[in-house]
């Protein structure tokens, strides 16, 4: 099962600040104060473009521009969302993001089953956010929606 949402899911992540290695106690690498990383993961491996800081709307689209022909992602599909903040991001951020993948999704008649907003892995000190998609069939919808108690995350019955 685990095989099956591996090969469902597509995330894409953006750097807005870089993260704090602990050991070291200085950022990992350097991003200007107007810039972005787009692509980059969550412990700083480098991303796919580094450019000017742009505004939620056009972050958002670049990000699902590059998710969605991916796997690819087709009209009539359903998927689960997580939009995951990166450790320095406030979470009305990630309802901003949220809200145009939502609008993306349903231009292209893609159905969200559920979404889900907050900080479910992060890096320290890094402002930014990734955004997952998982195509759902009938199986993998069911066994999201079970029950599930971890210490960093905790879901009851959808």
């Amino acid at each position: 099962m685990a095989e099956k949402a591996g090969a469902n899911v597509r995330t894409m992540g953006v750097a807005l600040s870089p993260n704090i290695v602990p050991e070291v106690g200085k950022p990992q690498f350097s991003l200007g104060e107007n810039e972005m990383e787009i692509g980059m993961g969550i412990h700083g491996e480098p991303g796919i473009r580094r450019g000017a800081l742009k505004n939620v709307d056009a972050i958002v689209q670049e990000m699902m521009d590059r998710v969605l022909p991916d796997l690819p992602f087709a009209s009539g599909d359903r998927v689960a969302v997580l939009v995951n903040g990166l450790g320095a991001t406030p979470k009305e951020e990630l309802y901003l993001l949220y809200r145009q993948v939502h609008l993306i999704l349903k231009e292209k008649k893609i159905s969200v089953f559920h979404a889900y907003l907050g900080e479910f892995a992060t890096s320290l000190e890094m402002a930014g956010a990734s955004i997952s998609l998982l195509r759902l069939d009938d199986e993998l919808q069911k066994l999201l929606a079970k029950p599930a108690r971890t210490p960093f995350f905790e879901q009851v019955q959808l």
